[in-house]
């Protein structure tokens, strides 16, 4: 089976789900002869609705061995097993589930397909329901303590009352997904799939000059005495709005408002942005493509000029800029290279929860003074006004005599910490300072990173380098590419 009739039979089936036809999108998932984890995922969720949990076990067991780091399928067969009794496997599962989130509060699926965040404090609340059917209730305490700490606000009441049943050794009721939310097909590639007929119908015609015997598929030319210089530019091509271009890179949209395109796709440019984006049309639709995947296109029917291109940018941000470590020299040499390996291995990033939000980082198993001045010089405030807590409702704070030894053992990559200062930082965004406003969104994958959407407004604190900013939007601070953001008109701001 090719890659599109997969594609077409998963969008018929998450349609039929749509309407609520779950036994006509169970019948065309079982049909499609490869399925994917995300397909076998879907299969086990609509399996499991129906209480087949023999089925829906195996379904889960064929996702994971597609994706073995799918933490809402580990969750799922956990769930399985759980409900046949089967609680030692449903703790297993619990705990891969826990592992693949790799100490994240949560995974939010969106971006691949499917409308479901999965927070690490209920996969721990479900691990410790296990663990108190085996009877294990001192464990299954440590599991809710443990959820505690990856506790957002919206989910701090369910884990509180699990904790009030597991201390009077009583079992509570389990989060359970919602078995009707299933992945999606990429919407880019499935609105590919409509048939377009370029041509047309062919019409039979006849020549309207006596002496002329002609008839056939194609209009005739009008005859003249004399030909003219250079052929005439089509009246189709002459009455599109835009300059013609012609694709030489395949392009795969990542947002809503991009536009697929492959090699030889003629589009039009309404407009050509300074980002380097263009809005093009194609095929009838409105979209932005990046400027350099396309080729000025003569418009005539003459022969069409072929130019070389360089290789097209990549919607990936620029390369991350090279945060200063206490390494100065620039060269290759093998000795600055090992050290600079070393130094990386040994880091850790400390996210700051203050007035706003901020990282830093610094060596692992440095001292409370070390740690307390590298926060202060980033807030530009002395050190003695400079309060640290593990927690927000940690009651005592840091001091000289903390146990750091003890912290890094833990924390030894990342390390969580509430900040309160009894001076005004220097470094809060003041309203005098320039404002951007996002072209694009920008997701943060590093906990220095500034994710944003597009339309945001941000603060500008400081220029790291020609490809990378520093500033604050929406109560965090963090940098992000350039590229992404241009500064707003002062009337605006």
């Amino acid at each position: 089976m090719s890659f599109l009739d997969t594609l077409r039979q998963w969008d018929d089936a998450v349609t039929c789900a749509d309407r609520n036809d779950l036994a006509e999108a169970l019948r065309i998932f079982l049909a499609i002869q490869e399925p994917n984890s995300k397909i076998y995922f879907n299969i086990g969720c609509l399996q499991l609705l129906n209480q087949n949990l023999d089925a829906a076990e195996k379904a889960f067991d064929c996702s994971i061995c597609k994706d073995e780091h799918l933490a809402v399928a580990f969750f799922q067969r956990g769930m399985t097993f759980y409900q046949k009794k089967r609680y030692d496997e449903s703790v297993g599962d619990f705990q891969l589930a826990l592992k693949a989130l790799r100490g994240n509060q949560l995974i939010d699926y969106k971006v691949l397909g499917l409308r479901y965040k999965l927070y690490a404090c209920e996969v721990l609340h479900n691990m410790a329901l296990a663990e108190a059917h085996l009877g294990q209730w001192e464990k299954a305490q440590k599991s809710l303590s443990k959820a505690l700490e990856y506790k957002t606000d919206a989910k701090l009441n369910i884990i509180n009352k699990a904790m009030e049943s597991i201390l009077r050794q009583k079992v509570f009721k389990a989060v359970e997904f919602p078995s009707t939310v299933l992945f999606r097909p990429n919407k880019h590639y499935v609105a590919e799939l409509e048939k377009k007929d370029y041509l047309g119908k062919a019409k039979v015609v006849a020549s309207v000059v006596p002496q002329d015997q002609f008839s056939g598929f194609a209009p005739l030319q009008p005859q003249v005495e004399q030909e003219p210089s250079s052929p005439k530019e089509p009246e189709v091509l002459r009455a599109l709005e835009g300059d013609a271009h012609i694709v030489r890179y395949e392009f795969i949209p990542e947002t809503s408002d991009e536009l697929a395109v492959v090699p030889g796709n003629i589009v039009f440019v309404l407009q050509k942005g300074s980002d380097n984006w263009a809005s093009v049309i194609f095929n009838g639709r409105k979209g932005l493509v990046p400027y350099n995947y396309l080729e000025p296109l003569e418009m005539s029917l003459g022969t069409q000029q072929k130019n070389e291109l360089s290789e097209p940018p990549s919607r990936v941000p620029p390369t991350r800029p090279e945060r200063n470590q206490g390494l100065v020299r620039d060269d290759t040499s093998t000795e600055d290279l090992q050290q600079k390996e070393k130094l990386a291995d040994n880091l850790c990033v400390v996210k700051v929860h203050y007035a706003f939000n901020f990282a830093v980082s610094l060596e692992s198993g440095s001292t409370y003074k070390t740690l307390v001045e590298k926060i202060s010089r980033k807030l530009n405030v002395s050190p003695m006004s400079v309060t640290l807590r593990l927690s927000s409702d940690a009651t005592s704070a840091m001091n000289d005599d903390t146990d750091m030894e003890s912290v890094w053992s833990v924390h030894s990559k990342r390390l969580k910490l509430w900040c309160n200062s009894k001076e005004e930082s220097a470094v809060k965004p003041q309203n005098n300072e320039t404002v951007l406003v996002a072209l694009h969104p920008y997701v943060s994958t590093n906990p220095e990173d500034l994710g944003f959407n597009q339309g945001d407004k941000i603060t500008l604190i400081s220029k790291i380098n020609q490809d990378w900013l520093e500033g604050h939007s929406n109560g965090n601070t963090g940098i992000f590419p350039a590229s992404f953001v241009e500064e707003l008109p002062v009337n605006d701001q």
